[in-house]
């Protein structure tokens, strides 16, 4: 049994943010009830896919909803909207993701839902939350991340904007909905109330600037990432490239790891740069340029190897996949039905994890 094991949660919510809310929660035990339209949530016809239990499902459709029950509703339709207020009756927790305004035309706003279940915990999430200038502006991830800044430091040395390698938004905002949902819960059970979650996107992320963007928190200029010692301004904060066109990273900034890789080169000359102010450290990153365009990344992984060095190679997905850690920590399984998933974060000492099925559309049966 997992930790959430006896609650229900009815899951509206599409893509990536709600449902990975809900599979952390699935993951843990929860029923989680998928409702899904006809044509299903999209994420079921994203490629690549694998086989999950006899049957092929979207590796991502799969990783994020594994061990849910999946059951079609019209919700613009009389019989849709009873069997979904039936559903409701016995939940815990519902979840949507529609744009501000729709649920509340479908006739189950927060007010609707709690005459149904009084002490129901309701969790809206959105791109820019129920109000504001922004709330009924369209954006996924990116735009949102343009939007709270973050994606005017994801920039090349030339100060262009490149596309993020992250859905940083979408992740903050299902980590930030599971930790309300679950303070909700813990509240629930010591006064009996219920709770609305408006969870945005853009403000799930903005607390994420705190140690790049103090200066205009504080209400002066914007961050310049050549003058961030988190966003390439530190010469041991960066990557470099190797001899055979691969790259390598330095991560740590803390004074010993200079110490000890420059003492390693016989530089301890150029450790004062090392502390030099973000932006001004130009002589020592030329440095070490040069030093690993000398040498390929297999052969700097060889020399890291006795050196207590912030130092990684940047792998591809296949190569980190592929990397023993990830063997030794279980963190990649095969389901007993076959295809891979990607193990939970959130596990517990002394209990074993088994990924949840994989439910086709409109499959109710728990499994």
């Amino acid at each position: 049994m997992g930790k959430l094991s006896g609650f229900r949660v009815v899951d509206l919510s599409q893509f990536l943010p709600g449902p990975m809310l809900t599979v952390m929660m699935a993951d843990q035990g929860a029923e989680v009830i998928k409702v899904e339209p006809a044509a299903g949530d999209p994420a079921r016809e994203q490629a690549p896919f694998d086989d999950y239990n006899g049957a092929s499902h979207s590796v991502w459709f799969a990783n994020l909803n594994r061990g849910k029950r999946s059951v079609v509703l019209d919700l613009k339709s009389d019989d849709g909207k009873a069997h979904l207020r039936d559903l409701i009756a016995g939940a815990d927790v519902f979840v949507e993701g529609f744009r501000p305004g729709v649920i509340a035309r479908l006739g189950f706003d927060y007010a609707a839902v709690k005459a149904i279940r009084p002490d129901i915990v309701y969790c809206s999430i959105s791109a820019f939350g129920q109000d504001g200038a922004l709330a009924h502006h369209p954006a996924h991830d990116m735009a949102v991340q343009a939007l709270a800044g973050f994606l005017s430091v994801n920039d090349g040395a030339d100060g262009t904007p490149v596309v993020p390698g992250a859905p940083s938004a979408d992740l903050a905002a299902g980590l930030t909905a599971l930790s309300a949902v679950l303070m909700a819960l813990i509240g629930r059970e010591r006064s009996g109330e219920g709770a609305y979650i408006d969870c945005a996107m853009f403000d799930s992320l903005l607390p994420w600037c705190a140690h790049t963007a103090g200066s205009a928190i504080a209400g002066g200029e914007s961050p310049q990432s050549a003058a961030q010692r988190s966003l390439g301004g530190a010469a041991f904060y960066q990557i470099y490239r190797t001899a055979d066109d691969a790259h390598v990273a330095l991560g740590g900034r803390e004074l010993k790891f200079a110490r000890n890789l420059l003492g390693a080169l016989g530089r301890e000359d150029l450790l004062p740069l090392a502390e030099a102010p973000a932006g001004e450290q130009g002589e020592l990153m030329a440095f070490l340029r040069k030093t690993f365009a000398a040498k390929t990344r297999a052969e700097w992984e060889a020399w890291f190897a006795d050196k207590d060095v912030a130092f990684a190679p940047v792998l591809d997905f296949r190569e980190a996949l592929d990397a023993p850690h990830v063997t030794e920590r279980g963190l990649i399984v095969t389901g007993d039905g076959g295809g891979r998933h990607i193990a939970p974060a959130i596990r517990f000492a002394g209990e074993d994890w088994v990924p949840g099925r994989v439910p086709g559309l409109g499959e109710t049966p728990a499994a």
